[in-house]
């Protein structure tokens, strides 16, 4: 599995293609985003956070994803001036994909298949949460809801899961990535 994302294809918001092998030798932070989600203000500490590494060698990657209530529902390039203009994100963005079900782009089949399992110390209140409000939420290695985020090491493995809840800029997940950085 180490190296099998970096071969699978992907597609920039500017409608370039690639694949992982572009960020080759750098810590990644994946997260599936939203831009109408209760979670979108995520999109600060994610920029922060970019900026925060960048120089040692991070990079965040956005995949908008409109699989959870219907909370990405913009063309890519209106998500692309929302993402940019509401929050200043500067990170790159991946035209929008589907990362739950039988129709989940390879890439969150590889890494739901590496790590089954999110981590992240409110998991479970958002689990209740969304359940408060009649949301079915579910069953893991699935994802449970906009901004899940992987963490993936300069060697090119999933290292890491953490639950959406889990802000970006949150010390378990800075540690991670501090912790990779320094591989």
């Amino acid at each position: 599995m180490a190296n099998d994302l970096y071969s699978i294809p992907l597609t920039r918001m500017d409608g370039s293609t690639g694949t992982l092998a572009d960020f080759h030798g750098k810590v990644l932070l994946l997260v599936n985003v939203a831009s109408k989600c209760g979670l979108t203000p995520q999109y600060d500490a994610l920029e922060k956070t970019y900026k925060r590494f960048h120089d040692a060698g991070f990079e965040v990657l956005g995949f908008p994803a409109n699989d959870f209530a219907g909370q990405e529902p913009g063309s890519n390039e209106e998500i692309a001036q929302f993402c940019r203009g509401t929050f200043g994100a500067s990170f790159p963005m991946f035209q929008k994909i589907t990362v739950v079900g039988p129709e989940k782009h390879p890439l969150y089949a590889a890494l739901t298949a590496a790590i089954p399992e999110s981590q992240g110390s409110g998991k479970q209140g958002m689990i209740d949460g969304l359940v408060k409000y009649g949301i079915k939420t579910n069953a893991e290695p699935e994802l449970l809801w906009n901004f899940e985020k992987f963490v993936v090491g300069r060697d090119g493995k999933a290292s890491a899961r953490f639950s959406p809840d889990t802000l970006p800029d949150s010390p378990e997940l800075t540690a991670v990535i501090e912790q990779e950085l320094a591989k």
